[in-house]
């Protein structure tokens, strides 16, 4: 409740931050502050003023603006960005000051010379869903600036932001095409459309169950940063209509459709669901559901999970068949990324080339945090193929998360990679933090569930490991066998041996180091003749002038506990690796 003497009064309020602060304070505190005061002084506030705005109050890495026309506001957004951006390209790339912003129109509450209210705390929020460098403005902004600045607006569709009670439509702003307006090419920004389920029960009262199959998915995938994912309104208009998807996707500008069903008999519910490319009309992935009708919104929750735990993973291999038929010099930064997850997928000896790929994705945009943070990724994991990349492949790859977390703190695949890098560089404590925080920006992740699992195992959470990584793998039962590595080791250290050597036997051409693993799994189980067979197995596929007693060495320092290092390398002793 307001007091008496509170003014309240409908404002424009603009809420800047810094992208990465703490590390650029990490890594130099002094600097950071005279070159963040500098900033302030030389480039925000001359533009506020410009733009007839009123600087609120300053918070250290973020600034809080008001202005009385929303028209002003997002003017003045755009030329603080262009004035960062300037400023940027005299410094070195791991000094730039990058903000985000966010813009709302909304009611405030007046206290001397501070804002409150819901009108301030949505234009926070907003802040925290742009791009570094970007822009995201609500949709009351939106319908003030639409056709009055030169801006393009692109609609990111329905958020629930924390702590506000009314989900916010919320919009991207770039500046204008200076040619005719076209949609960015599919592949720099993958975007779907996810229509309606069609109920097949032949009972008008179970759509809401289709339908809100159909909103969680669409809610689900906007957790991905890298898909446009178009709103429910748009995608909802086709409901019972007669159209292509040729039709609808060239409508929405989307290049992929998702499209299901939704049949009920008896006490069985059925939901088939599939990916389907616009250009070809192809059925890129297609899946079918039964489930036992037993408590409604659980099986509508379960269902949902599944399906977004593995959709964005066919989508992105559906992308890269694409880029592969595309010359290479037309491809995107996106496009050479999805090249060199793709590569690395496939097997441990990929790392040199997924390395070249992902430095021309950086090469077109330096402030691509996923490629930075595959690059810090594969560069520590090379370790442990046998084939290390640089002297010192835990200090480049430490080197390259940093710049990724610099770049972006929102984007759960960073983290989630982040997680793995700390991991493999012994900082537990460092990976947990990271690995918890992919999981709550995007609990739907399934490389996010993955690294989760892989984190609990070496940091002595074994049993519950195994426990988490069988739930999280169940989502794809299709998954290359390169992800079930992480379930072997697990059951390895929570001395499943039974089953650890299951999942190594049935692996297809496996890298030379699982032939290790399944070593000591027979070692420790007294098959010594099958130890012997494996051990020989590894000697023949390892790359030349490998050193095992190095990678021995270096597994043992990925576990926390002691005991844990100490039973990695009883099994290789046992299975005649070590001395």
């Amino acid at each position: 409740m307001t007091d008496a003497r509170d003014q309240r009064r409908l404002a424009a309020i603009l809420a800047a931050d810094v992208v990465g602060y703490s590390l650029l304070m990490g890594a130099d505190e002094a600097g950071t502050l005279a070159a963040l005061r500098a900033r302030w002084k030389d480039v925000l506030t001359p533009t506020v003023a410009r733009h007839r705005g009123r600087v609120v109050k300053v918070m250290g890495d973020g600034v809080l603006v008001e202005f009385a026309s929303a028209v002003d506001a997002v003017e003045c957004a755009m030329a603080v960005q262009q004035g960062f951006t300037a400023a940027n390209a005299a410094q070195p790339a791991d000094r730039h000051i990058t903000l985000r912003i966010g813009i709302n129109l909304g009611d405030v509450i007046v206290q001397g010379g501070d804002l409150f209210g819901d009108g301030v705390n949505i234009a926070a929020r907003l802040e925290a869903l742009a791009e570094p460098g970007g822009i995201c403005v609500s949709a009351k902004v939106q319908a003030e600036v639409q056709g009055k600045v030169a801006v393009d607006l692109a609609d990111m569709g329905e958020r629930t932001l924390k702590n506000i009670a009314v989900p916010q439509r919320v919009y991207a702003v770039a500046p204008a095409a200076t040619k005719e307006p076209q949609r960015p090419a599919p592949s720099t920004r993958p975007s779907i459309a996810v229509l309606a389920f069609e109920n097949m029960s032949g009972d008008p009262t179970q759509e809401y169950f289709s339908d809100g199959i159909t909103e969680d998915i669409i809610t689900e995938l906007s957790r991905f940063r890298e898909l446009f994912v178009i709103a429910r309104n748009s995608s909802f208009f086709y409901k019972g209509k007669q159209a292509k998807v040729q039709e609808i996707c060239r409508d929405l500008g989307v290049t992929y459709v998702v499209e299901g069903s939704v049949r009920r008999a008896g006490k069985r519910i059925r939901v088939t669901v599939q990916l389907i490319e616009a250009e070809t009309g192809n059925h890129v992935w297609a899946e079918r559901y039964d489930r036992e009708m037993e408590d409604i919104f659980d099986l509508q929750d379960e269902i949902t999970r599944t399906i977004v735990a593995v959709l964005p993973m066919r989508l992105k291999g559906a992308i890269v068949e694409r880029t592969r038929r595309k010359p290479s010099e037309s491809l995107s930064a996106y496009e050479y990324f999805l090249q060199a997850l793709w590569l690395s997928d496939k097997t441990s000896g990929n790392g040199a080339r997924s390395l070249e790929l992902l430095a021309k994705a950086i090469a077109i945009d330096p402030n691509f945090a996923l490629a930075h943070a595959l690059t810090a990724s594969i560069t520590a994991y090379s370790v442990f193929t046998f084939s290390p990349i640089g002297a010192d492949p835990m200090i480049a790859a430490r080197k390259s998360i940093t710049t990724a977390l610099a770049l972006t703190d929102s984007d759960p695949s960073v983290h989630a990679m982040a997680s793995h890098v700390f991991m493999n560089c012994g900082e537990h404590d460092l990976s947990k933090v990271h690995s918890d925080k992919a999981l709550a920006l995007n609990p739907n992740d399934f490389s996010a569930l993955v690294e989760h699992g892989i984190a609990m195992n070496y940091a002595g959470e074994s049993v519950a490991a195994v426990e988490h990584l069988t739930r999280a793998l169940a989502h794809d039962p299709l998954a290359p066998d390169h992800q079930y590595e992480c379930l072997a080791e697990a059951n390895y250290m929570a001395r499943n041996y039974v089953e650890a050597a299951r999942i190594y036997e049935r692996w297809r051409n496996p890298p030379a180091h699982t032939y290790t693993h399944l070593a000591a799994c027979y070692a420790q189980l007294g098959r010594m003749d099958d130890a012997r067979r494996a051990a020989g197995q590894f000697l023949a596929a390892r790359p030349p002038e490998s050193d095992f007693a190095f990678y021995a060495a270096a597994h043992a320092r990925i576990c926390k506990l002691p005991e844990d290092a100490a039973h990695w390398l009883d099994g290789y002793r046992k299975a005649g690796l070590l001395p």
